[in-house]
């Protein structure tokens, strides 16, 4: 999905004094939903290289797979800026999510898992572009054009992808910060934060969270031990009153045959 918004880097990087950011935002609520949001931002010098380029981008693909656009909208300082959206409800959704987003995001994986009261949030994976500018490139387009787009443009410009764009990750999860395993930085509002390297370096994306029960669910365990007494009480009770009837007819039963058995006189 980011080769989409990349076509934006390709074009705007045939200036070097062009830049564009990306931000790319993992939020997890307490019960394993939550929202990506993808923020890229290009600034004044892309939309005066490239005047039509809000009309001439196209992210059909993107809404298809369910993502909402907003923009691309006019900032102050005559840039623009281009923000997609998506829900999901699982942790498996949110991988699918981060996966479909393409380099410097590589092997990006959310997993949720629940062990007695207890939840484990992880979210692990690679930042960084290996390749370059050719990172960007899809097989397809590759094939198509025969080698990086722009390719020459772009080395003639002598731009290159640490002085043209910035990539980042910031992501929230429930829970506590498990200390010593987590590889982000942490900004003053609990926020997980990323910066992709952009020079062919790769960093480790790491973060595990415990959840563990909530102030204002103080009450779920103890009802739920509740309800099982309750529940064992009843099936007590059940059963002695099914041996009560049962015995009670066994001797109604016998007193009647004794009955039929006294001789007439």
């Amino acid at each position: 999905m980011l080769h989409r918004v990349a076509a934006i880097v390709f074009v705007a990087l045939t200036l070097a004094a062009c830049r564009v950011d990306i931000d790319v935002a993992v939020n997890v609520d307490a019960d394993g939903s939550g929202t990506i949001e993808v923020l890229a931002s290009a600034d004044a010098d892309v939309v005066a290289a490239v005047p039509g380029i809000a009309d001439e981008l196209v992210l059909d693909d993107a809404v298809a797979a369910g993502w909402i656009v907003a923009g691309p909208t006019a900032t102050p300082d005559g840039g623009l800026t281009i923000t997609l959206t998506h829900d999901f409800s699982t942790a498996a959704e949110a991988t699918n999510l981060l996966q479909s987003l393409g380099p410097p995001f590589n092997q990006m994986t959310l997993t949720r898992n629940t062990t007695g009261d207890d939840t484990t949030n992880e979210l692990t994976g690679l930042l960084g572009l290996t390749d370059g500018f050719a990172s960007f490139a899809d097989d397809e387009l590759v094939t198509a054009v025969g080698s990086l787009p722009f390719a020459e443009e772009i080395e003639a410009s002598g731009a290159t992808p640490e002085t043209s764009m910035s990539v980042e990750l910031r992501a929230t999860l429930p829970g506590e910060l498990v200390e010593g395993e987590s590889t982000a930085e942490v900004d003053d509002n609990g926020v997980l934060v990323w910066v992709s390297p952009l020079d062919g370096e790769i960093v480790d994306v790491r973060a595990r969270t415990i959840q563990a029960p909530g102030a204002d669910d103080w009450w779920a365990r103890p009802l739920s031990i509740g309800v099982l007494v309750v529940l064992v009480a009843w099936v007590g009770f059940m059963s002695l009153f099914i041996v009560f009837v049962t015995l009670a007819r066994w001797r109604r039963s016998r007193r009647e045959v004794r009955g039929r058995r006294v001789p007439s006189t």
